[in-house]
């Protein structure tokens, strides 16, 4: 029999469940104003600097700013504003899912290889004019870095599902998917010709100042296609961070999910990466600091995944022009410097509470 203390109780609970669901709406909420400001921010910056005022108005009244200023502001900085913004989306996302299907905190398309794999692929179009797809030769260094972080993604899901595999293992083969691409991309550029060598060298940094408006609509389809299809199976995410034993309990089929999400995650990380280059930790520090502020329910922790992930490439962007006067720095040096302390804190951290 239901006592009157128990319907108190159950009051209490959901009233306590509808407190917690606002406080991590209204944290989404402010990292979208967040992200917004960024990006305003972002496009303010440069050769020459314009007033946020003048920005927001460009946005929102384009008629009422110089044509100068509205061809800067719409042709030139929002392109790479926004590549940024779906990059950083992007890798955050793939970092997110790979953590979650892999059940290791260190998961990420930089750690695991998938971008060293890409550095490689391109760096083969750029030194030896070599297409792994000869389809479409005016794409190759794009199509060269895809394909080849597609495989080392594939690698990576088909060893997780061997017999006697351990996460362990996960990370070191890793490891040594980055260091066996490492040596083949510096072998390359020892084979390169100055001009070649320079510009590999400047696409294994990372940079967005080669964005347009193409390769926008492309990496944000590509977002826009996946985040819903691992929304839809937030639920078996969700439970997968149980452990296998308790999401099979469910009824959940592990198996095919961890498929699916490591196709859906190759697809998301190899885009952005064939496009701008090498850029790490995003996909590790941005899944880390959604899960700090929301938890681990995918319906919560998936858009703070993407938000996170957005805002911090943008704030990287608007911190690569401010360095250095006059200067736009690489994007994927600064995220480095960024992501290595934080990886070293997790390492750590994680060391701890395996103790």
């Amino acid at each position: 029999m239901v006592t009157v203390l128990d319907k108190v109780a159950g009051i209490e609970g959901h009233g306590r469940y509808r407190a917690l669901v606002l406080r991590r709406l209204l944290l989404i909420g402010g990292l979208c104003v967040a992200l917004f400001l960024s990006v305003a921010i972002d496009m303010a910056l440069g050769p020459a600097n314009y007033a946020l005022s003048d920005v927001l108005k460009a946005l929102f009244q384009s008629d009422a700013v110089s044509d100068q200023l509205r061809v800067v502001i719409w042709d030139i900085r929002m392109p790479i504003a926004l590549m940024a913004v779906t990059v950083g989306a992007s890798l955050s996302v793939a970092g997110a899912q790979m953590q979650t299907i892999l059940a290791n905190p260190l998961a990420s398309p930089f750690t695991l290889g998938i971008s060293a794999a890409a550095g490689f692929g391109a760096a083969l179009a750029l030194v030896g004019g070599i297409a792994v797809f000869p389809v479409a030769t005016q794409f190759m260094v794009p199509i060269n870095a895809f394909l080849m972080a597609m495989l080392a993604a594939l690698f990576i899901h088909f060893a997780s599902t061997m017999r006697g595999v351990t996460v362990e293992t996960i990370v070191l083969l890793g490891i040594a998917l980055v260091f066996t691409f490492n040596a083949l991309l510096s072998l390359l550029e020892y084979l390169a010709s100055e001009q070649a060598l320079a510009a590999v060298v400047f696409w294994t940094m990372g940079s967005l100042t080669k964005a347009t408006w193409p390769k926008v609509w492309v990496t944000a389809t590509v977002l826009v296609v996946t985040v819903p299809l691992f929304a839809r199976r937030a639920w078996a995410l969700t439970a997968l961070r149980l452990g296998e034993d308790k999401a099979a309990s469910f009824g959940i089929n592990v198996r095919r999910l961890r498929l699916e999400t490591m196709l859906t995650v190759s697809l998301l990380a190899a885009i952005p990466v064939s496009f701008v280059g090498t850029i790490g930790f995003v996909g590790l520090v941005g899944p880390h600091i959604a899960r700090m502020l929301v938890g681990e329910d995918q319906r919560f922790f998936l858009p703070a995944s993407v938000i996170c992930g957005a805002l911090l490439l943008s704030t990287t962007s608007v911190v690569s022009k401010t360095l250095i006067p006059g200067a736009v720095l690489p994007i994927g040096v600064i995220t480095a410097l960024v992501g290595v302390p934080f990886f070293f804190a997790l390492i750590f951290t994680h060391r701890r509470r395996s103790w």
